[in-house]
C-alpha cells in the first residue's frame, strides 16, 4: 500500500548488492528497482568522468541527475546494466594485469592468488538427493600452493548420504565483486560447473584410498576426496584440489549446468627436427598434504629416444633413476592427508596431494592436474646400498598419461626418499599436440 514515489525515496539510499536483492521481491518491487534515476547516481558516484568542466555540489547532484539527458530516452534498467557491466569489465581488467606475469618455472601465472582473490571467485560444492532437492555447502577454507589450491568443506549438518545423487563442484563469482567482498554470501552470484560427481552406492562402487581411526576418504575423479564417518556412512568432509591451469576460466565462464570448454590446441608444425616432441619437457611436482608440503622440485630437459621409449602407447620420460643416487630426493614430514572437521582433525597416513605440471618445449603447459594418490607398500625389498628399507609405490593414471613413483623407507632416519620417478605421456597426447605421428 505505499505509494512508489516514498518507496523509490526508500530504494535510493540502497547500494547496488542491496537494491538487486530488493528487485527479487516481486514485480513491483522489480520494475521500482528498475528505476534510472537511482541506477543513474550509483553509475556516476562509482565512475566519474574523467573530465569536469565544473563542479555540482553533492546536495544538487540528484536534483540535476534526475533532469538531464542521460535519462531520456532510455528503456528501464539501463543504468542498471551499464553500471553492472562497467564493474565486470573493471574487475576483469584488473584480473587480466595479474595473470599476464608467468612464472618460468611452472609455466603458469604467478600471482594466481591475487587474481582470486581479485575476482571474488570462491568455490561451492552442490548436493542433490534423488528427489531433486539441493543441499549448496560454502568453502570453509582455502590451501594455496605453488600449481594448485586446496578447498575443504567441513560442517556439522551434512545430508544423509543414501538419500544424495549427485555432487556438483562449482566456482561462483559475485555479479559486483567490489560490493560484494568478504564472507556475504547472499548477494547475487554467477555459478560456473567445474565438474560432477555420482554418489548412488559410493561405498559399493568406488575403494577407499586411506583410512584412519575416525574416517575413511574415498576418491572422486577428478580430484574430489569425500571422507566418511567410519561405521556410520555419514559424510565428515570434503575437499577438492584444483591445479591453477586455466582455473579462472573453468570456474568463470561456464554456466551453473554446463562446463567451460577449453579452446583446442592448435599443433605448430616442425619438418626439421626428428624427433619433435620427444624432448626438453620440463616438469614441476608438488606433493603435499592439502596444508603441509613435503616435496616441491623443477626437472628440466626431459626427453625420451625414438625407439626403446616408446612401448605401448606411451613415451617414457625418466625423471629420478634408481641408479643415479645424485637425483634421489627427501621427502620432508609426515606424508599423509589433512583433514578437519568443526570439531576433530586428523591425517591419513600414506596418502598425499599429487601437482604435476609438464611444459612442453615453449614452456606451454602441456599436462597438469592435481589429485589424490596413495602409497602402497611393494613385495620388493630395496637392494641398494644407500637405502636398505622398503620400498612403497605410488602409481596415477589419466587419459593423457601414467605417473610412477618409488620410494624407499629408511628406519633409521625416520623419513621417505623418492629413488625412482618416471613419466608416461599417452602418444595420443603428443601426436595431437604436436601434429606428428608416433
Amino acid at each position: 500500500s505505499m505509494p512508489s514515489e516514498m518507496l523509490l525515496k526508500i530504494f535510493s539510499y540502497l547500494d547496488a548488492v542491496s537494491l538487486l536483492c530488493a528487485g527479487c521481491v516481486s514485480k513491483r518491487f522489480y520494475d521500482l528497482a528498475n528505476d534510472n534515476g537511482i541506477w543513474l547516481k550509483l553509475y556516476s558516484s562509482c565512475f566519474p568522468p574523467k573530465r569536469m568542466i565544473w563542479k555540482i555540489n553533492p546536495a544538487e547532484t540528484e536534483t540535476v541527475s534526475l533532469g538531464c539527458a542521460a535519462l531520456q530516452d532510455r528503456r528501464p534498467g539501463y543504468w542498471k546494466k551499464e553500471y553492472i557491466f562497467r564493474q565486470i569489465a573493471a574487475v576483469k581488467t584488473r584480473v587480466m594485469q595479474l595473470v599476464k606475469p608467468v612464472d618460468p618455472q611452472t609455466g603458469l601465472p604467478y600471482k594466481n592468488r591475487e587474481a582470486i582473490r581479485a575476482s571474488g571467485l570462491s568455490w561451492i560444492i552442490v548436493l542433490k538427493d534423488k528427489n531433486g532437492k539441493e543441499h549448496v555447502m560454502e568453502q570453509a577454507n582455502l590451501s594455496f600452493k605453488d600449481t594448485s589450491v586446496t578447498i575443504f568443506w567441513y560442517s556439522a549438518h551434512w545430508p544423509c548420504l543414501n538419500i544424495l545423487s549427485t555432487l556438483e563442484l562449482c566456482g561462483v563469482t559475485p555479479l559486483l565483486p567490489d560490493q560484494n567482498r568478504g564472507a556475504n554470501t547472499n548477494g547475487p552470484r554467477r555459478r560456473s560447473l567445474i565438474a560432477k560427481y555420482g554418489l548412488s552406492n559410493l561405498t559399493n562402487t568406488s575403494v577407499a584410498i586411506g583410512a584412519d581411526k575416525l574416517v575413511q576418504i574415498f576418491c572422486l575423479n577428478p580430484g574430489l576426496l569425500l571422507g566418511l564417518w567410519k561405521g556410520k556412512n555419514e559424510i565428515a568432509f570434503v575437499t577438492a584440489s584444483l591445479h591453477y591451469h586455466q582455473l579462472l576460466e573453468r570456474s568463470t565462464l561456464g554456466s551453473a549446468t554446463l562446463q567451460y570448454v577449453l579452446s583446442p590446441h592448435e599443433p605448430v608444425l616442425d619438418d626439421v627436427d626428428p624427433e619433435y616432441g620427444l624432448h626438453d619437457y620440463h616438469l614441476h611436482l608438488d606433493m603435499h598434504s592439502g596444508t603441509h608440503t613435503c616435496m616441491c622440485g623443477t626437472f628440466k630437459s626431459l626427453f625420451c629416444r625414438k625407439g626403446s621409449d616408446i612401448q605401448n602407447g606411451y613415451l617414457r620420460l625418466t625423471v629420478v633413476s634408481v641408479k643415479d643416487n645424485a637425483k634421489h630426493l627427501p621427502i620432508i614430514g609426515t606424508v599423509g592427508l589433512s583433514w578437519r572437521t568443526d570439531a576433530l582433525n586428523g591425517n591419513v597416513k600414506d596418502c598425499y596431494l599429487m601437482d604435476v605440471t609438464v611444459l612442453d618445449e615453449t614452456r606451454k603447459p602441456f599436462w597438469c592436474f592435481s589429485a589424490p594418490v596413495s602409497m602402497e607398500l611393494s613385495s620388493k625389498t630395496s637392494g641398494l646400498y644407500d637405502y636398505m628399507g622398503h620400498i612403497y609405490t605410488t602409481e596415477y593414471a589419466d587419459s593423457e598419461g601414467k605417473v610412477s613413483v618409488d620410494l624407499v623407507w629408511l628406519e633409521e632416519t625416520k623419513e621417505y626418499y623418492v629413488v625412482n620417478l618416471v613419466l608416461y605421456i599417452s602418444t595420443k597426447k603428443v601426436n595431437s599436440w604436436y601434429g606428428t605421428n608416433y
